[in-house]
């Protein structure tokens, strides 16, 4: 196995700020951890609390505040941005890509080592419950993940189902809130947890 994780989140941090004179802190998120190997990862929270924000950084159409975002080796800032999504690719449920924000011309960027998609980025899919297509997307994920892709599921759940494929296809999980991104490797140790399950509310197991 190489030492060079999949994906490295190091030091990153994330702030909006409002106002003309003042510059109020809006909003700060902030997340440091690596993630070594192909797996597929739960990822919940309460809406505004950053994940969209979380995965645009990772796919580099965001901009860190500070720290860097790592897909096997690269940063993504240097990559060029038309050959970005050959590292991560960031799949939202509105289908609107956020323009890059390009800060030097793109031939003096570095281009992507990989030519398809390392890390996936499911951002609230859409799971059909008509017959079959559940099980479809299941082995979609489980697909990518036996390519050695590091994919990314991100729920906010409405009905008990949807808990449940989290439970059935996720390897661990992160839950997004208050300013933190914070890791547990088993859905129980997730639902145990008071904010997590004040999130939830009814649907808490």
């Amino acid at each position: 196995m190489s030492d060079t994780p999949l994906l490295a989140l190091e030091g990153v941090n994330k702030i909006y700020r409002r106002g003309l004179l003042d510059r109020e802190r809006a909003f700060q998120l902030h997340v440091d951890r690596a993630f070594m190997q192909p797996e597929i990862v739960g990822v919940m929270g309460p809406n505004g609390a950053g994940k969209t924000t979380l995965f645009e950084m990772i796919a580099g159409s965001n901009v860190p505040s500070a720290g860097r975002v790592m897909v096997a080796g690269q940063d993504m800032q240097r990559v060029r941005y038309l050959q970005r999504d050959r590292l991560a690719i960031h799949y939202h449920q509105s289908y609107q890509v956020r323009q890059f924000r390009k800060t030097r011309p793109s031939f003096t960027m570095e281009q992507a080592a990989s030519a398809y998609p390392l890390v996936h980025l499911f951002d609230e899919p859409q799971f059909n419950t008509q017959d079959g297509y559940i099980g479809f997307m299941l082995d979609f994920f489980r697909k990518l993940r036996s390519e050695k892709r590091l994919v990314f599921i991100c729920l906010h759940p409405t009905a008990t189902f949807q808990l449940t494929i989290l439970k059935e296809i996720c390897e661990r999980f992160l839950f997004v809130s208050g300013g933190a991104v914070t890791n547990y490797a088993h859905y129980d140790d997730l639902t145990s947890q008071p904010d997590v399950r004040q999130y939830l509310g009814v649907l808490a197991p």
